[in-house]
């Protein structure tokens, strides 16, 4: 006790003290960034613009409006190849002076984003769901909360993951050090999609700029008028730490445009379908740049009969409407044990007939609008295959107060029973908010049942037996795996986030996701400079000695034989070797005494 009793003094101290130093206010300057063309002067109830009636027509204007009541919001314009490549070549003069930025100056910057985004959560969330058509408590889920855990992830940890690493040198080069340093590749650029579009922005940016980069971001045409405003947030933050101008972009446009992208710089982030993924590698094959995909999914969520039924079903119907839907990681196909089949189905059926659907900024509504043109159409293609095909509508929720130009905008949440893999719905990536249910038999059947899918992004299992849903999960095809929660592993900011098959491959997120916005590269150097030197042993220098080949054996043996006297051996005849080699031959000896 005389010996711990200090040590548990100690540490006391310095946790007191810790906790101190949290209560001094930190020296975080705010930051003003105008709103004024983004802030609603009514609310979506009010006829304060005219309804907007999208064009199939690609033109040189990427129009705005909100997806809940089709009102315009107005227009950017429609990057040509010359000009985004112009957009990267500033954004590169300005990468070369940020690479050499301290970690210190790059923390303050994140610290003034967190600070303008806790005062500012109101202004991002309405903003977000104007542009996509979801609810506040939606926005706040997946944009502020995610965000900001990344931020005090990297506060935390970044420095840490970008520092050099040492790693061991083997035997043969015990004398080096060896390290892996983690230098910026210059300029990122990202493709990001509509669904998050304040998170999809502030995502790789964070990565990107904190190890050194410039990045380029192309938001999705559907959700341009948010982004345009967030990037301003990112630049107002940057200047407020003297770092330089166009160091982060935005830039909008369609196809031709995020190739354009892809061409010109040194890495490409792309969130989206697996189609444009694989267009997207197919460019940067041409300058061979890093990838990183991020392809959607269709996520098994998996109930075991040992659940607490009511508390799984409410994650359930939360995993499938977030979003109105629009989950980047959604809870697409539910399998459920035969025994508790029917009540979790009827317990699902009770949740869903008190969601309302709405415009998201007219009243409580527990889901919003469909951010795409034509989707809801799609997404009643897919219902009408599986009810073809034997499947049953048990429940629809209810949506109401729409405008009359807005009604293709909204899908009602909808529970679907009797499917089976044949159906499209159980295939085919719905994006909206539909919930399939499938009963299964056993832990086998289920494995098979969730690893049927040409997409491998997430998965949900459920069971009170953490070892049985650990042995399911560790089964399954995918990249992200929640145990008895959904999607929980994406609020764990130091895990990776990807996924495998037709989901896409790399990692963004987490320590992978950092490290991969940097050149890697192997540094050996001499561990005892200059006492202790490379030299290449006589009998290999040039010209090599007669038992050149026959030292080289016994090294290999000496260094790493299984059995310790077999190497003892090999050293001896190393030394042997080495020693006759240093001795001057007759002829040399003669020589000498001539």
């Amino acid at each position: 006790m005389a010996f711990w009793w200090p040590l548990i003094v100690i540490a006391f101290a310095c946790l007191l003290c810790k906790l101190l130093f949290m209560l001094i206010p930190s020296n975080v300057p705010s930051i003003d960034v105008d709103a004024s063309d983004v802030l609603d002067e009514g609310n979506q109830t009010k006829e304060n613009s005219f309804i907007y009636i999208p064009s199939r027509r690609q033109t040189d204007k990427v129009q705005c409006y909100e997806p809940a009541t089709m009102k315009y919001l107005g227009y950017f314009p429609a990057l040509k190849p010359d000009e985004v490549k112009e957009r990267v070549l500033q954004s590169r003069k300005a990468q070369k002076i940020w690479a050499k930025s301290s970690f210190k100056q790059r923390r303050q910057f994140l610290r003034i984003l967190l600070k303008y985004i806790i005062e500012h959560q109101e202004l991002i969330c309405e903003v977000s769901s104007r542009d996509t058509g979801k609810t506040l408590v939606d926005a706040s889920l997946g944009e502020i909360m995610t965000t900001c855990e990344k931020i005090t992830w990297l506060l935390a940890e970044g420095e840490r993951w970008l520092k050099p690493e040492y790693r061991s040198s083997g035997r043969s080069m015990f004398h080096k050090t060896s390290k892996v340093e983690f230098h910026p590749l210059g300029v990122v650029g990202a493709i990001v999609s509509w669904n998050y579009p304040f998170h999809n922005i502030f995502n790789p940016m964070l990565a990107a700029i904190f190890s050194g980069n410039s990045i380029v971001i192309k938001v999705s045409e559907h959700a341009s008028w948010s982004g345009c405003f967030y990037v301003r947030i990112i630049q107002t933050a940057l200047a407020a730490v003297g770092a330089p101008e166009n160091l982060v972009e935005v830039i909008t446009g369609f196809a031709e445009t995020g190739e354009a992208l892809v061409s010109s710089v040194d890495k490409i982030i792309f969130v989206g379908s697996p189609g444009v993924g694989k267009m997207i590698m197919k460019t940067a094959s041409e300058t061979l740049i890093p990838v990183t995909l991020e392809l959607g999914g269709k996520d098994p969520f998996i109930v075991c009969e040992d659940v607490d039924v009511p508390h799984v079903a409410q994650i359930a119907v939360r995993a499938v409407l977030q979003s109105s839907g629009q989950n980047c990681a959604g809870a697409e196909r539910f399998y459920v044990h035969k025994d508790v089949y029917s009540s979790f189905t009827a317990e699902v059926v009770k949740i869903v007939k008190s969601v309302r659907a709405g415009p998201p900024l007219a009243g409580k509504y527990d889901m919003g609008a469909i951010c795409m043109q034509e989707h809801s159409e799609r997404l009643q293609i897919l219902v009408n295959d599986a009810i073809d095909k034997g499947a049953e509508i048990v429940c629809r929720g209810t949506v109401g107060n729409i405008g009359e130009g807005a009604v293709d905008q909204y899908f009602p949440p909808t529970v679907i029973v009797n499917v089976n893999h044949k159906m499209k719905l159980m295939q085919e990536e719905a994006f909206g908010p539909i919930m399939p249910i499938m009963k299964f038999s056993s832990d086998e059947e289920v494995v098979r049942l969730a690893n049927d899918s040409r997409y491998g992004l997430g998965c949900a299992v459920f069971s009170g037996s953490k070892h049985r849903a650990k042995r399911i999960a560790l089964q399954l095809e995918c990249g992200v795996v929640a145990i008895n929660d959904f999607a929980s592993n994406y609020m764990c900011q130091s895990l990776p986030f990807g996924g495998v098959k037709d989901s896409g491959f790399g990692r963004f997120a987490g320590i992978e996701g950092l490290r991969a916005c940097c050149l890697v590269k192997s540094v050996v150097e001499d561990r005892w400079w200059p006492i202790i030197k490379t030299k290449i042993p006589k009998p290999i220098q040039y010209p090599v000695a007669a038992n050149g080949f026959e030292f080289q054996e016994s090294l290999v043996e000496a260094l790493y034989g299984l059995n310790i006297w077999d190497r003892l051996r090999a050293v001896v005849k190393v030394l042997k070797i080495l020693t006759d080699q240093n001795q001057p031959s007759p002829s040399n000896k003669k020589r000498r005494n001539d």
